[in-house]
């Protein structure tokens, strides 16, 4: 059965990307693994500025950041030194485990000319990764199987799911898809996970005679096998999987020891997390306002 509608917040995560934000929320805060979603843009008008986009360099521990993009590209710099432009239909993940810093800029305005559109999610880790080394993994359109049938597009961006399978490496069981549907098409959830849900990214679906258009996400019990039938042209982020248990979040950090959060706070205040050393200049201080973060901060109100 249905568990939850979730309707998307409006947040600010840079001086003028605002976001849609799904995960957490105070009444459902994971999707299996996943802790946190964003949906930014689409972006179609772009100041003289474009920097005003950028988010800064900040820290993340005890998850996996995974960004994915419809349109537009943006250029990831993080502490282990990697620098990556990222494009549509790519997978890039982004292990922080004991600790990264990255930054996220928007260099190119030519690329941004055609709308600038990015979910970006955080996976929570198990307790035995959460102080894995950092690391970062692009994977490009053609490594992600893509799966068709009438009216139906999808396109696997992690884990398994439908019998499809890739080599992005997670460290739980998960499924995260980008689907299509066109008008009238059915859809049905995979049942090889537990917990599952729908980010509408635009148009509109139909479930059990009610709608739910964009900018909502449809969370549903274990066991359940809803039909989806697809009212408009409709993008999904369909994703989920097996749960890990309670996590605190504050900010951008991920734990399963509070105290570990607190520590966390004060290597990033301390300069004991390393910035991109092709990005050091500037960065995003810890929010001292421990109700919520500071301005231009990526993160999430804190949860703790």
């Amino acid at each position: 059965m249905l568990e939850i509608v979730i309707e998307a917040r409006d947040a600010a995560i840079s001086a003028e990307m605002k976001v849609k934000r799904i995960l957490p929320f105070r009444e459902r805060r994971m999707v299996g693994p996943f802790i946190f979603m964003d949906h930014a843009g689409p972006v179609t008008a772009i100041s003289s500025a474009p920097s005003n986009l950028d988010v800064l360099p900040h820290p993340h521990i005890g998850l996996s950041t995974v960004s994915y993009l419809f349109g537009g590209q943006v250029t990831h710099r993080d502490s282990l030194g990697v620098e990556q432009i990222i494009r549509p239909g790519e997978v890039n993940w982004m292990t922080a485990g004991s600790g990264i810093a990255h930054s996220e800029r928007f260099e190119d305005p030519a690329s941004l000319s055609g709308g600038l559109e990015m979910i970006q999610t955080w996976v929570a880790l198990p307790e035995k990764d959460e102080e894995a080394a950092p690391s970062f993994t692009n994977y490009a359109p053609e490594e992600l199987p893509v799966y068709t049938d009438k009216d139906i597009w999808m396109r696997l961006i992690a884990g398994n799911a439908y019998g499809l399978r890739n080599d992005v490496q997670t460290a739980s069981p998960l499924f995260y898809l980008h689907v299509v549907l066109q008008v009238g098409s059915k859809f049905a959830l995979p049942k090889e996970h537990s917990e599952r849900g729908i980010y509408i990214v635009k148009g509109s679906i139909e479930l059990s005679g009610v709608t739910y258009n964009q900018g909502k996400m449809l969370v549903f019990s274990k066991g359940a096998d809803p039909i989806i039938t697809a009212k408009e042209q409709a993008t999904l982020m369909v994703l989920g999987g097996e749960p890990l248990g309670n996590r605190f979040i504050w900010w951008n950090f991920v734990s399963s020891r509070k105290e570990r959060i607190e520590q966390a706070k004060e290597d990033w205040k301390q300069g004991r997390i390393l910035l991109p050393p092709n990005d050091n200049e500037e960065f995003i201080p810890l929010p001292e306002d421990k109700s919520r973060p500071a301005g231009n901060a990526p993160g999430p109100e804190p949860l703790s």
